[in-house]
């Protein structure tokens, strides 16, 4: 066989693969923007790798030791959202609520349906419909699968790519380690948010709640902000990875007009049992 023949006569064959095998990446992707290159076995995976992280530092991520009565509490709330008809991932997700002890107000969710909730957080909140308004906002994210999402499209292209020539181990192990960095991928767009707020909504319709218990910490942003005449320290995390514009005040506002019946927002608050439920957080 003459080699250099053969060469000559496939040069111009591998570029044309290429070119193939972009734009059919191109045209998935574009496929999938609005959904998800991801399964959702990868979300379970890349949550439980998080989890992983998350517990193997615990000075950035101090989980609760002991006080199995406020984990219960906290994963009492979350259950009970997820009996909502609208959650349709309950079954798929190995859904998990977990207290970090730290004075930060924050929650977060990665993907897979594992949430954290901070201390602070609790203590920050007045009522207990606010803090199921949080965690439905949470799992919302899992839900929605926002992360993923995001990654898609960050990864979108080369991701497909490397799949459709042979694979790329190190674009995953890129992916994973950005995943763990500073919670990279764990901050939220305007329209992620808003569409967490909206399924809050719409999962705690069907509790003992009040639906909009997302606005009572919204209030309470709000509030802070004013006696102190900027965002304090202990919220500059959770507004950086939960921002809050008045337009996602208005539309919240705007979808709780639309429940029928309209809800009494003086009910289905249990301000009392919360308050009770505080005095047992730890000091830190």
């Amino acid at each position: 066989m003459n080699f250099l023949k053969e060469k000559t006569k496939y040069k111009g064959f591998y570029p044309f693969i290429l070119l193939t095998a972009l734009l059919f990446a191109s045209a998935v992707f574009q496929s999938c923007e609005q959904s998800n290159i991801f399964s959702d076995k990868d979300d379970v995976e890349l949550g439980t790798e998080f989890d992983k992280e998350i517990k193997a530092n615990p000075k950035e991520f101090p989980m609760l030791q002991g006080h199995q009565d406020i984990k219960d509490y906290v994963t009492s709330i979350g259950k009970e959202i997820l009996n909502s008809p609208k959650i349709k991932k309950r079954n798929i997700y190995p859904y998990n609520f977990q207290v970090i002890n730290d004075t930060i107000v924050n929650a977060f969710c990665t993907p897979g349906g594992f949430i954290y909730v901070y201390t602070g957080l609790m203590k920050f909140l007045d009522n207990e419909s606010g803090l199921a308004g949080v965690i439905g906002h949470e799992i919302a994210h899992a839900e929605r699968r926002h992360v993923t999402q995001r990654l898609t499209a960050y990864y979108g292209v080369s991701m497909m790519l490397g799949f459709i020539l042979g694979g790329n181990p190190s674009l995953l192990a890129e992916i994973a380690a950005n995943l763990f960095v500073g919670l990279a991928f764990l901050k939220n767009s305007r329209d992620d948010e808003t569409e967490a707020d909206y399924y809050s909504i719409q999962y705690l319709k069907s509790t003992k709640w009040y639906p909009g218990g997302i606005t009572f910490f919204f209030d309470k942003i709000k509030e802070e902000q004013r006696k102190k005449g900027t965002t304090p320290g202990d919220l500059d995390r959770l507004l950086s990875t939960h921002p809050l514009p008045n337009d996602r005040i208005n539309f919240v506002n705007k979808e709780l007009g639309k429940l029928n019946p309209k809800p009494d927002p003086t009910k289905g608050l249990y301000t009392d049992e919360y308050q009770a439920f505080k005095q047992k957080l730890p000091s830190r």
